[in-house]
């Protein structure tokens, strides 16, 4: 599904995003906004924990910038949704693994969405 990642740009499906994305396991990419840049907290998750996903995956960029608040990491928590935090490559390679294990395994999707930070 992701195809490719550089410092400031993602290629899913064929196509190049050069800011930050939430990929949900339908294949559906939406602009990832957040209040502040390199804080990722509450506010800035909502939207993904209203999509009831299974798994959540962050990417928080390059070089580890990108902070995960504890209310943040909580609230997932609270919900019942696995939480996975690395660096955006590695983000993207699990994200990746996850959503071909949910297409081999017949019945057994996982809704997985992944957010991606694509700078610092």
């Amino acid at each position: 599904m992701i195809e490719e990642y550089r410092f400031g740009s993602i290629k899913i499906d064929g196509k190049t995003y050069n800011h930050d994305v939430e990929v949900r396991w339908t294949g559906e990419v939406l602009k990832w906004w957040r209040k502040e840049s390199h804080l990722i907290d509450v506010e800035d998750i909502k939207r993904v924990i209203d999509q009831a996903p299974d798994v959540i995956i962050m990417g928080t960029g390059e070089s580890g910038v990108a902070e995960v608040t504890e209310m943040a990491k909580s609230e997932i928590k609270s919900k019942g949704v696995e939480l996975i935090i690395d660096l955006t490559e590695e983000a993207i390679k699990t994200f990746n693994i996850l959503c071909q294990e949910s297409e081999d395994e017949e019945g057994k999707q996982r809704k997985t969405i992944g957010l991606f930070h694509l700078t610092c």
